[in-house]
C-alpha cells in the first residue's frame, strides 16, 4: 500500500533490511504489504514514541581492536569495481564486492559504497567478547558520532560457517529515508560485523548487489557445503514421510493454517496432500486439490504461453513490444522503441518496482498497460535485477491481444491462457476468475494483525491484482501445478509422449538474463539458480496471506510444489526447498533450526513495531491524513476479470506497482524469487 506519510514508509523498510541481512543468503527480490493497511497506516501515522537514549552498548563504543592477525596495513586508495570482484576483509573473510561499488579501508573496516554515494555496507572485524560489545566497537570504527537508540534485536540461524548472529535494527528518523542495521557474526575467534547504513532509494535499487556481497561472505578459510556431483537419493516412503514431518512441524511452528504440497520424481508424482486447514475456525483440510492463489508464480505460466507463440512462430523473443501493441510505451521514445517481448518479463530492463498503486488506482487491464508511459528505468537494461509487476503483467496482455486482437486485452489474455496452457496441459481448476475459484475447496487468506494474531486476510486485497493478472493473478493447486513440472522436467513432452512445446521455445524462459545475486540469474518468469552446486529452476509468489514455490531440478528429475495460506508462509517455502536438498544430498540439517529461528526473529519484529505505534491513531494526525486518503476500489467492490464482462469503451492502459509493507521478495521473489530465507518484506508481498 501506499503509506501515506514517512513513517509509515520508515516503518515498512526497516523490516524489509533487517529480513535481508538475517537472510540466509542476503536476499533478492522479491514483497510484503499488510492486509490490515488503513489500521496500519493510521495507526503508525500517530505520533511517534519518545526516542529511547541509546543503548548501553552503543554508549561505551570500546576501542575496536582487530579480530586476528594480519596487523593493520596503511590505508589503500579507495578502490572503485569495474566488475564483481572476490576481496577479503581485514582479517581475511571473503566476499564478493559489486561491480560499480566503491571500496575504501578505514582500521577495521571494510566500506563499500553505492554508486549513488552516500550509502554504504561496512564489513567491521573486531575482537569482542560479546555480540553486543562488538557492535558497540563496530559501529565506533564506522562512525563514532553514530548514537541511535536500539529499536530491535534478534538472533538470526547459523550461516556458512558463522556463528551467534545478532542483528541490530536501529530507530531512524523518518524523514532521514535510511536505515541502519547491524548484525554481528562470530567467526573463527574474531566477529565480523556488517553495517547497513543506506537510503531507501538505494536499499530498494541495489538489493540484487547488496545480496551478492552479503550473500558470499565466508569466515577466512571456510568453504560452502556443496552437492555438486552428488547423485540424489531417490524419493522412497522414509525421505516423504520425512518431507511430510517437516511442513507439520513447520505449520506449527509458524502458526499458518494451512499448507499444501507435492512432489515428482522421474516424471510420477510420489507425493501430494496437505497439512492443516483451509480456514481458520473450520475444520475443512487442505490437501492437493485446495485451491490457492500463486500470485508470482503466474508469471512462469504467462511465459509458458509467450513461449507457445513463439513456438509456432507468430512472434520471436526479440519482437519489439509495439509490434505487439502499437499504443505500447514506457516513459519516453527511446526507451520504448528498445523494449522487445523478452524485457517485459526480464526484470532486467531497469524498470523499479511499483506495485501500491494498483490498490488504490488500477480499475483494468488497459490502464494498467498505460501506466507504464509514466515510469521510466532507474538503470540500465541488463545491469541490474528490479523486478516489475506491470511489466511482467503488459507481457500477457500483449501476447493476448497479438492471439486474438478483436478481444479487450483481459479477455484475450484469458483466452490465450486458456488454449495455449491451461487445457492442454489438463489444469481443470487453475482460474482467473474469482467466482470459479471459490466452486470448490478453496484456502483462505489469512494475515497477522497488530497484535501478531493470525486471523483471516480481506480478500479485496488480493482481488486488486485482477487487472494486473498476468503477473500474479492466478488460483491454482498442487495437483495442477504438478502438471506443469512434470511438462518441464520432461522438457516440452507430455504424458504419453506426444510434444506440447519445442524445447528451444520451452528452454529459452530459464535462459538468464539478469543477474538476482551471487547463485542465481532470473530469465523469463523463472530464476535459475546454483544451489551449494545443484542446478533448480523456481519461482515463488507471495501475495496477501498466500506463499507458495514452485521448484525443480532437471538433472535429478525432482520437482516439488508448496502452497500456504498464513504469515509467515514465505518462511515454509524456503526452509522447503532447503529440507528437500538435504533429503535428496545427505546435507547437513538447517532447515527445521533456520526456521525456528527465523519464526521467533519475526515474531519480535512484530512485537517491536507494535510498541511504536498509537492504537487508537492520535486524532490531529488522523485528520491531516484525511482529506488526502481514500478508500481503495478494492475495499469498495473488486473490478470484475475482463472474462466475466465485455469493455464497453475503448479504455487508455493503466497501472503500476510497487509493495513495501507488511506482508510478505525475497521476491522474491521476492521474487524470493529465491533464496532460503526471504529476500525482503517487499519482496513477500507483491506476486
Amino acid at each position: 500500500m501506499n503509506v501515506a506519510c514517512d513513517r509509515c514508509r520508515s516503518n515498512s523498510t526497516r523490516r524489509r533490511t533487517t529480513s535481508s541481512v538475517v537472510g540466509r543468503t542476503g536476499a533478492v527480490p522479491s514483497r510484503h504489504a499488510c492486509p490490515l493497511a488503513l489500521a496500519l497506516l493510521l495507526a503508525a501515522c500517530g505520533p511517534s514514541t519518545a526516542e529511547a537514549p541509546a543503548p548501553a552498548a552503543a554508549a561505551r563504543t570500546p576501542t575496536p581492536k582487530l579480530a586476528a592477525e594480519p596487523a593493520p596495513t596503511p590505508a589503500a586508495a579507495p578502490e572503485r569495481l569495474t566488475a564483481d570482484a572476490p576481496r577479503t576483509t581485514v582479517t581475511g573473510n571473503t566476499f564478493i564486492a559489486p561491480a560499480g561499488w566503491t571500496l575504501s579501508v578505514r582500521g577495521p573496516a571494510t566500506v563499500l559504497t553505492a554508486p549513488e554515494a552516500g550509502s554504504h555496507v561496512a564489513l567491521i572485524d573486531v575482537a569482542a567478547d560479546t555480540a553486543d560489545t562488538a557492535v558497540a566497537a563496530a559501529l565506533a570504527a564506522y562512525d563514532p558520532a553514530l548514537h541511535l537508540p536500539l529499536k530491535a534485536r534478534v538472533v538470526a540461524p547459523d550461516l556458512d560457517g558463522w556463528t551467534e548472529r545478532h542483528v541490530f535494527t536501529y530507530q531512524t528518523s523518518p524523514n532521514t529515508r535510511r536505515d541502519l542495521i547491524a548484525e554481528a557474526r562470530r567467526g573463527g575467534q574474531g566477529w565480523t560485523v556488517i553495517v547497513h547504513d543506506l537510503a531507501w532509494e538505494v536499499l530498494d535499487k541495489r538489493r540484487s548487489e547488496t545480496g551478492r556481497l552479503v550473500g558470499r561472505l565466508l569466515p577466512r578459510g571456510q568453504e560452502r557445503e556443496s552437492f555438486a556431483g552428488k547423485p540424489a537419493r531417490p524419493l522412497d516412503p522414509a525421505a516423504i514421510a520425512e518431507l511430510r514431518g517437516f511442513v507439520e512441524r513447520a505449520r506449527e511452528v509458524t502458526g499458518v493454517p494451512g499448507v499444501a504440497f507435492g512432489l515428482i520424481e522421474r516424471g510420477e508424482v510420489v507425493f501430494a496432500g496437505g497439512v492443516g486447514v483451509r480456514e481458520l475456525g473450520k475444520p475443512a483440510p487442505v490437501d492437493a486439490d485446495t485451491r490457492f492463489m500463486i500470485a508470482s508464480n503466474t508469471k512462469q505460466l504467462t511465459t509458458l504461453m509467450l513461449a507457445k507463440l513463439v513456438d509456432a512462430g507468430k512472434l520471436g523473443w526479440d519482437t519489439p513490444a509495439t509490434t505487439l501493441l502499437p499504443t505500447f510505451a514506457l516513459g519516453n521514445a527511446e526507451t520504448t522503441r528498445k523494449v522487445q517481448i523478452q524485457h517485459l518479463i526480464c526484470a532486467c530492463t531497469g524498470m523499479p518496482r511499483q506495485d501500491l498503486e494498483w490498490l488504490f488506482e488500477t480499475a483494468t487491464p488497459e490502464r494498467a498497460v498505460a501506466a507504464l508511459a509514466t515510469m521510466q528505468p532507474t538503470s540500465e537494461f541488463g545491469e541490474l535485477y528490479q523486478y516489475s509487476n506491470p511489466m511482467a503483467a503488459a507481457a500477457g496482455f500483449l501476447g493476448g491481444h497479438f492471439q486474438f486482437p478483436e478481444l479487450e486485452l483481459g479477455a484475450a489474455y484469458d483466452r490465450a491462457m486458456q488454449t495455449l496452457v491451461f487445457d492442454p496441459l489438463d489444469m481443470r481448476a487453475t482460474t482467473f476468475d474469482p467466482a470459479k475459484a471459490k466452486r470448490g475447496p478453496l484456502a483462505r487468506e489469512h494475515a497477522r494483525d497488530l497484535d501478531g494474531k493470525q486471523q483471516l486476510a480481506l480478500p479485496q486485497l488480493n482481488h486488486t491484482v485482477i487487472p494486473l493478472r498476468p503477473t500474479g493473478g492466478a488460483w491454482s493447486t498442487v495437483n495442477d501445478l504438478l502438471k506443469l513440472v512434470k511438462m518441464e522436467l520432461a522438457e516440452g513432452k507430455l504424458p504419453g509422449g506426444a510434444t506440447y512445446i519445442d524445447k528451444r521455445a520451452l528452454l529459452a524462459r530459464r535462459a538468464p538474463q539478469v543477474r538476482v545475486d551471487i547463485d542465481q540469474s532470473y530469465g523469463m518468469g523463472l530464476i535459475a539458480a546454483d544451489d551449494h552446486g545443484v542446478q533448480l529452476v523456481h519461482h515463488g509468489g507471495s501475495l496477501f496471506g498466500f506463499y507458495s514455490d514452485v521448484t525443480w531440478l532437471p538433472e535429478h528429475q525432482v520437482g516439488a510444489v508448496i502452497l500456504t495460506n498464513g504469515e509467515p508462509g514465505w518462511l515454509i517455502v524456503s526452509a522447503f526447498r532447503r529440507k528437500l536438498l538435504e533429503q535428496l544430498f545427505a546435507g547437513r540439517p538447517e532447515a527445521e533450526a533456520g526456521l525456528a529461528v527465523e519464526t521467533q526473529q519475526y515474531l519480535e519484529e512484530l512485537a517491536a513495531e507494535r510498541k511504536s505505534l498509537t492504537l487508537p491513531a492520535d486524532p490531529a494526525a488522523a485528520a491531516e491524513l484525511a482529506p488526502a486518503t481514500t478508500t481503495p476500489r478494492s475495499a469498495r467492490s473488486p473490478s470484475p476479470p475482463a472474462h466475466a464482462r465485455r469493455s464497453t469503451s475503448a479504455s487508455s492502459p493503466a497501472r503500476s506497482a510497487r509493495a513495501s509493507t507488511r506482508t510478505a521478495p525475497r521476491p522474491s521473489s521476492s521474487p524470493s524469487p529465491a533464496s532460503r530465507a526471504p529476500s525482503s518484506w517487499s519482496a513477500r508481498t507483491a506476486p
